[in-house]
């Protein structure tokens, strides 16, 4: 397949931006899927509201000196998916939905921004909250026709040579046609020559003289995404520790610079599930991140760039239907996952026989319903009928969305809450709202106005003259 590069910059060009802006030696890419202009708004406000405050200016990434918006259609629809908009903000070419780093007629290769810091000589690192061979993520190594040929995209990743990547873990050769021809994705893995460092503590511990390390989840058997930050536990990787590890990989023994994409991947499967808290909290926990990055930008500031964007919204969430309260959403400790898993261990152990009284106690502890909630007798009827038509006569009806099945009493609770919150859905997939852009560093001028996706990674070359 012959390549396209992603822009030519003539030396006329080349010499005017020389006087414009310093060269980004070292670029930090953070994608929040999934986070449209709407998800910033809401993680303020709530922040603002947990604090006994009105109004936002909370969230630390939102306080950069550039802030703009982008659009994020892809070549053959308004409404783009994650492996369009990946391929978009890794190559700065349309795609069609569901196409990986190749252009819609499924055989032309495009060059990524990460593929052309490499051959610029710099090290790379690619990293998710979800699996790497994710579409996000793998928009920046892979290129295939299908973002479900995930072990076909495994395989590119080992062609790419990339420094570091980190991540849930891999969905493995179960996703392959043929098992008997897709050797297990590890060994081939470590026999490329990464060290993969299972949790952050056994990257401590066993990867502190690695050239390439692949980071995962310490539980990285189970190849679905990293446990939401609501519901972490201990040895959780976390997108802080991941953006931690990537630099420390990536400054080894490193004079040229890097290129580091960091994706916070659970936003968007919050919005998926229609669930505001958990999303919520993946937008604080990838601000985190960004932090780790902005210390270092502090040390290198003429040196370094730092872009923020998304790939799309993801559930066309409108904060504040009439007098809004965001003070609900702090007392519900559980994502809709989390919670089902819950409830999925109450009727294991209860062997079926789950009274209301359980659920009841369930729901106090871990969504605050009767305690720090109030619950009207209507709320309380929904919860009930739920109850009744399901847990009760043992029947297993549950809810749906592109990432997980919830039991009907989880979906309610999680509705409930949204309502009071004040807290509107559209959908439960992507919706075509426009994508937030922030920026700090060598060549922030660059992205001071209103942008097409695309615009971000041919900017980004612009700045780190790849």
């Amino acid at each position: 397949m012959r390549k396209i590069l992603l822009i030519s910059v003539v030396a006329v060009l080349f010499v005017f931006t020389q006087g414009v802006f310093g060269q980004a030696k070292y670029v930090f890419y953070f994608i929040g899927d999934g986070m449209g202009v709407n998800y910033i708004n809401l993680t303020e406000a709530y922040l603002s509201t947990i604090n006994g405050e009105r109004g936002s200016g909370k969230l630390f990434f939102a306080g950069f000196p550039v802030a703009s918006f982008a659009t994020s259609y892809s070549a053959n629809d308004d409404v783009t998916d994650s492996a369009a908009g990946g391929t978009a903000l890794a190559t700065g070419e349309k795609t069609n939905n569901g196409v990986i780093g190749l252009l819609p007629d499924k055989k032309t290769s495009i060059e990524t921004v990460a593929e052309l810091a490499r051959k610029a000589g710099k090290k790379v690192g690619v990293s998710s909250s979800v699996p790497i061979n994710h579409a996000t993520p793998a928009s920046f190594y892979g290129h295939q026709p299908d973002r479900g040929m995930y072990y076909e995209i495994s395989l590119d990743l080992l062609k790419s040579g990339f420094d570091f990547f980190g991540g849930a873990g891999f969905y493995n050769r179960d996703n392959y046609y043929d098992k008997s021809k897709a050797p297990d994705i590890y060994p081939l893995i470590e026999k490329a020559g990464y060290t993969v460092s299972k949790g952050y503590d056994d990257f401590k511990a066993n990867a502190g003289q690695s050239k390439r390390v692949v980071l995962v989840q310490k539980k990285w058997e189970e190849a679905g995404a990293i446990p939401y930050s609501i519901d972490r536990g201990e040895g959780d990787l976390s997108l802080k520790e991941i953006t931690e590890a990537g630099i420390d990989v990536l400054t080894r023994d490193n004079k040229k610079g890097f290129f580091f994409m960091i994706e916070g991947g659970r936003i968007d499967w919050g919005g998926h599930a229609n669930d505001a808290a958990a999303a919520i909290l993946e937008v604080i926990d990838m601000d985190e991140a960004i932090k780790v990055a902005f210390e270092f930008y502090r040390k290198h500031p003429k040196e370094t760039l730092i872009v923020i964007t998304a790939d799309h919204e993801t559930g066309g969430m409108t904060p504040g239907r009439g007098s809004q309260n965001l003070s609900y959403l702090k007392y519900q400790k559980k994502s809709k996952d989390g919670l089902s898993a819950m409830v999925n261990e109450l009727v294991r152990v209860k062997e079926g026989k789950v009274s209301w009284e359980d659920i009841k106690s369930l729901l106090t502890e871990t969504m605050g319903f009767w305690r720090e909630v109030p619950i009207s007798w209507e709320n309380e009827k929904i919860l009930r009928d739920a109850y009744e038509s399901t847990l009760a006569r043992r029947n297993n009806v549950r809810e749906s969305n592109l990432y997980s099945e919830n039991p009907l009493i989880v979906a309610k609770a999680i509705q409930i809450i949204n309502d009071m919150a004040r807290l509107g859905w559209a959908t439960t997939s992507h919706s075509g709202g426009y994508v937030p852009v922030f920026a700090i560093g060598a060549g922030q001028e660059l992205f001071t106005r209103k942008m097409d996706n695309t615009d971000i990674p041919k900017n980004i070359i612009k700045a780190a003259r790849y």
